[in-house]
C-alpha cells in the first residue's frame, strides 16, 4: 500500500499530494507518468508525476477534482493509502540542449510540466516557463518553477494573476521578441492545440505531452490509441510525448469525451461508489463436489503407486471390463446453464461440471493403452491415463495428486485447454471412429473435486536450495514455470505489472468460461508452496534486470505475453466505441465495470459487432450479449476455418450470436459526435490456402453495410514489447517476440522466456509448456553452474 504523508489543497478542486512510492520513486524520470487505484473498487488512472525524491522514496502529484476516481482521490487524508499505484510509464522526454525552451503549463499541466523545465535547465537551456490558468487559484507551482526557469510569464483568463489573455499569448510575445528553439506545451487538449499551431506558424518544433483514456497503462488495451502523424499510436507504449504538429488534434478531443455520460452518472451516485467497497462480495458460480463415501487410501497411497500402470489395482481395473465393453459406453455430455438463462449472467460458469457418476462412468471408456499417445499430445506430458484410472477406481483425490504431478494449474486447464487438439485428438478411440474421452472434462472435475473436498494436497516441495530466480508476469507460462520451481527448492518471485495475479487468465477470460475465484484458489496453491507475488511492478520500468541481478538472482523466466492489441488499419478504426477486444474484455472482467458499484466506466453497446474468429472472439460476443447487446460475428473467413474452439462456437450460436462469416470490415462510419454508427463491410470469398493452411480470404468488390454503436476488435495480439526492449542485449524476432533456442534460453544466458512473448499468440497449455520446459533447462543450467 502507499501512504499518503502529505497534503496542500491548491484551489477549491485542485489538491497536492505526497505518496510513498519507493520503487517508482528511484526509478522515474521527467516525463514518466503512473497509473493509480484508490481502491478495490476504482478505475485505473493516469496521472503525471510532479516531483520525486529517490531518498524519501516518495511522489508528488497534483490532482483536480473532475471526475468520480480522482475526487475519490482527493478525499483522502495524511495516513490514508492508495490501493495501487504502478509506474514509471510511458518514454521518458528528450532531454538535451535545445537552446530557448519555451515551456508552457495550463492548470495542473503546470505540475507535469515542472520535472521536465528542471531538467532541460539543468541541462544548458534557456527556459522561459509560461503558465496559465483561468483564475489566479489555477496557476500552480509558481515558485517551483521560478527555481529553474530564466522567466515566467503568468496569464490568467481573468487577469486575476499576471497579464490577462490565454497562455498562447504569453507564448508568442516571447517568440516574437527573440530566437526560441523549441515549445513544449502540457494541459488541457485545447491549450496545447493551439500553443501547438501556434509554434508550427513560427516554424517552431513543438512537443505536448497527451495524458489520454487508459486502462492498464502498458499497451494491453489500446484505449489510449491516437492518430499522430497519419499512423495509430499508443500513447502509454510510444508517448506520452510526440510531436504537435502530427497529433490529430479533434481527433483526441473527441476520444477524451469517450465516458463522458457515463461519468456523469457516477458523479451523481457517488456516496454509493464511496461506501461501496465495505460490502462483502459474493459469487454464485460455484458448484460444490458432491460428499461420498471413497476409499480411506484415497490420498494417502505413495505417488509410484498411482502412475504404475502395473499396479496391482490399475491392473484388476483393466480385467474388469474388456476393451469391447468399455468402446459401447456412450461419451459423456457436459450439464449446461440453460442457454436463455445463461446469457443474462456474467458469472456462473456455462458448463456445470460432472457428477462423480458422470466421471467415473466416461473413466471406464479409457483403454489404458500400453503407449498413450494422448500424452504425447499434452504440452506439459500429464500422466493422463493415471489420473483417469484414479477416477474410474474412485479416487479422485488421487487423480489430483497425479494433476498436480506436471500441472500447476488442473482446474484452469480443464475449462478452457483446446483439449480436442491436443490429448483428445490423440485418443485411441478416435482411431476406431468413436468419440475421444472427455479428458478436459476429467481434468476439470478432478481438480474441482479436491478443492471442494477440502482435503487437498499440495506437491511435494525440495528443500531450499537458496537461489533466487524471478518471473516476469503471472500469466500461464510464468505460473507454470514458478510452480515447476518451488518443487525443485528454488526461492521463485513472481513479478506482475497489473494490480492482480493471473494474467491473461484473469483480464481475458470470462467468468461464465473460469471463474475468477478458481484462478485464485490455484494461485493461493503456489503461493502456499513458498512461491512469493509482487503486483504493481514492471520489470524494465520499476526494477531492471539488473536491479534483480543485483539482488542475488540466478535466472529470470520471462512471461509477459502478447498483450498489444492488433487492429486492422482502416478508416474510422479510432472512432469512439471502436474497442480492442483487450480493452473491453479487461474493464469487464478485471474491472467489473459492467458492475454499477464499481468506478470504472464502460459503454454498453446495443447493437454490437465482434470482429475475429478465435476464442477472444467468442468471449467478447457471449460478455457483449450478457450485457444485453444484439450482437453479430463478423469473420472474413468460412465457419470452417474459424480457429475457435467447437464448444465455445457452439455456446455461442446456442445464446444468440447472429455469424456473419466472409465479411471483412473495410471502414467504420461516425455520426457527428465521433462515435461509431456503422461498418461498411467487404463480402469475401475463399482462394487458395495461405502459410496457416487456411483457405486465404479474396474480396469480391462488393459491400454491406452493418448499424452498430460499438465494436470490438478481436483480431489478435502482438508481444508487448515494454520489457523485450528493456533488457539489452536481448535478440528479438517479428514483432518484438524474444527469441529463444530449444531450451527456452535467450541471447542472454541467465534469461529463459515462454508463452506468447515467444510465440506472439498462444493457447494457455502451450504457455504452461513453454513454462515447464524453461523451468527444466534452467534448472540443469543452474546445478553445472554450481
Amino acid at each position: 500500500m502507499n501512504k499518503i504523508l502529505k497534503k496542500t489543497q491548491f484551489s477549491e478542486k485542485v489538491f497536492c499530494l505526497e505518496v510513498e512510492a519507493p520503487l517508482i520513486a528511484r526509478s522515474c524520470r521527467p516525463g514518466h507518468f503512473i497509473i493509480v487505484r484508490v481502491d478495490k473498487d476504482s478505475e485505473r488512472v493516469p496521472y503525471t508525476i510532479a516531483k520525486s525524491d529517490p531518498e524519501r522514496g516518495t511522489l508528488t502529484l497534483v490532482v483536480q477534482e473532475v471526475g468520480l476516481s480522482s475526487t475519490k482521490l482527493c478525499q483522502l487524508n495524511v495516513g490514508d493509502e492508495v490501493q495501487d499505484i504502478v509506474g514509471p510509464l510511458g518514454n521518458a522526454s528528450k532531454i538535451e540542449k535545445y537552446g530557448t525552451v519555451v515551456c508552457a503549463g495550463g492548470g495542473i499541466g503546470i505540475a507535469a510540466i515542472l520535472p521536465i523545465l528542471t531538467a532541460l535547465k539543468q541541462a544548458g537551456n534557456r527556459v522561459i516557463s509560461v503558465l496559465a490558468g483561468r483564475t489566479k487559484n489555477l496557476v500552480i507551482m509558481v515558485d517551483d518553477v521560478k527555481k529553474y526557469s530564466d522567466e515566467v510569464i503568468i496569464m490568467t483568463d481573468d487577469g486575476s494573476y499576471g497579464e490577462k489573455g490565454v497562455v498562447t499569448v504569453g507564448v508568442e510575445e516571447v517568440i516574437k521578441r527573440e530566437h526560441v528553439d523549441k515549445v513544449l506545451a502540457i494541459g488541457p487538449p485545447v491549450m496545447m492545440k493551439f500553443t501547438s499551431l501556434l509554434a508550427h506558424k513560427y516554424g517552431i518544433p513543438n512537443d505536448v505531452s497527451l495524458n489520454t483514456i487508459m486502462v492498464d497503462g502498458t499497451g494491453m488495451c489500446g484505449a489510449c490509441r491516437l492518430t499522430i502523424g497519419g499512423k495509430t499510436k499508443f500513447v502509454c507504449i510510444d508517448g506520452p510525448e510526440f510531436d504537435g504538429d502530427l497529433v490529430d488534434w479533434d481527433e483526441m478531443m473527441k476520444r477524451m469525451g469517450t465516458f463522458k455520460g457515463v461519468e456523469k452518472e457516477e458523479m451523481e451516485h457517488y456516496e454509493q461508489h464511496l461506501h461501496h467497497g465495505d460490502e462483502t462480495k459474493t459469487c454464485g458460480a460455484c458448484n460444490t463436489a458432491e460428499t461420498v463415501a471413497t476409499s480411506p487410501n484415497d490420498g494417502k497411497e505413495p505417488v509410484e503407486s498411482l502412475v504404475d500402470r502395473n499396479a496391482p489395482w490399475r491392473e484388476e481395473l483393466r480385467k474388469k471390463m474388456t476393451a469391447k465393453e468399455r468402446k459401447q459406453i456412450v461419451r459423456v455430455k457436459m450439464p449446461e446453464l440453460d442457454p436463455a438463462y445463461r446469457a443474462t449472467t456474467r458469472t456462473e460458469e456455462v458448463n456445470k461440471g460432472l457428477t462423480l457418476d458422470m466421471a467415473m462412468g466416461e473413466a471406464r471408456r479409457c483403454l489404458d493403452c500400453g503407449k498413450p499417445s494422448c500424452v504425447e499430445g499434452c504440452p506439459v506430458n500429464i500422466n493422463i491415463p493415471s489420473f483417469i484410472k484414479n477416477i474410474e477406481r474412485g479416487h479422485v483425490l488421487d487423480a489430483a495428486r497425479v494433476l498436480k504431478m506436471t500441472s500447476a494449474l488442473p482446474a484452469v486447464c480443464g475449462r478452457v485447454c483446446p483439449q480436442e487438439k491436443q490429448c483428445e485428438s490423440q485418443c485411441i478411440h478416435l482411431k476406431m471412429k468413436e468419440p475421444a474421452v472427455a479428458i478436459g472434462y476429467l481434468e476439470r472435475f478432478a481438480a474441482d473435486y479436491e478443492r471442494e473436498s477440502g482435503r487437498g494436497v499440495l506437491p511435494e516441495v525440495a528443500p531450499s536450495n537458496g537461489i533466487k530466480v524471478a518471473v516476469v508476469g503471472s500469466g500461464p507460462s510464468g505460473l507454470s514455470f514458478a510452480g515447476d520451481m518451488v518443487k525443485k527448492g528454488y526461492e521463485v518471485y513472481v513479478f506482475e505489472a497489473l494490480h492482480e495475479i493471473g494474467g491473461v487468465l484473469k483480464y481475458g477470460i470470462p467468468e461464465f468460461r473460469l471463474p475468477n475465484r478458481i484462478v485464485d484458489v490455484e494461485i493461493d496453491n503456489l503461493r502456499k508452496m513458498g512461491v512469493h507475488f509482487q503486483t504493481d511492478c514492471i520489470v524494465g520500468k520499476t526494477i531492471t534486470v539488473k536491479d534483480l541481478e543485483d539482488k542475488g538472482f540466478r535466472g529470470i523466466f520471462v512471461g509477459s505475453g502478447a498483450g498489444l492489441p492488433n487492429f486492422m488499419d482502416i478508416p474510422g478504426e479510432n472512432y469512439i466505441n471502436v474497442m480492442s477486444s483487450n480493452e473491453y474484455l479487461t474493464r469487464v472482467n478485471l474491472m467489473d465495470a459492467a458492475n454499477p458499484d464499481t468506478d470504472t466506466p464502460i459503454n454498453i453497446g446495443k447493437k454490437v459487432i465482434v470482429v475475429g474468429g478465435g476464442n477472444t472472439a467468442m468471449d467478447s460476443c457471449r460478455t457483449a450479449k450478457r450485457l444485453g447487446a444484439d450482437v453479430t460475428l463478423v469473420y472474413r473467413r468460412s465457419e470452417t476455418e474459424m480457429p475457435a474452439r467447437l464448444e465455445e462456437v457452439k455456446h455461442a450460436k446456442e445464446e444468440g450470436i447472429h455469424f456473419l462469416t466472409l465479411h471483412n470490415p473495410k471502414e467504420y462510419l461516425a455520426d457527428d459526435n465521433g462515435r461509431v454508427r456503422a461498418a461498411v463491410l467487404d463480402v469475401m470469398e475463399l482462394g487458395e490456402p495461405d502459410a496457416s493452411g487456411r483457405r486465404r480470404p479474396v474480396a469480391t468488390g462488393r459491400t454491406e453495410t452493418l448499424e452498430c454503436d460499438q465494436v470490438i476488435v478481436a483480431i489478435g495480439v502482438s508481444p508487448n514489447p515494454l520489457v523485450p526492449k528493456s533488457i539489452q542485449g536481448l535478440e528479438l524476432g517479428r514483432k518484438n517476440t524474444i527469441v529463444v533456442n530449444d531450451e527456452m534460453r535467450s541471447s542472454q544466458p541467465d534469461i529463459y522466456a515462454g508463452g506468447d512473448i515467444v510465440r506472439g499468440g498462444a493457447t494457455v497449455i502451450l504457455a504452461m509448456g513453454d513454462g515447464r520446459r524453461a523451468a527444466a533447462n534452467m534448472d540443469k543450467h543452474l546445478k553445472e553452474a554450481k
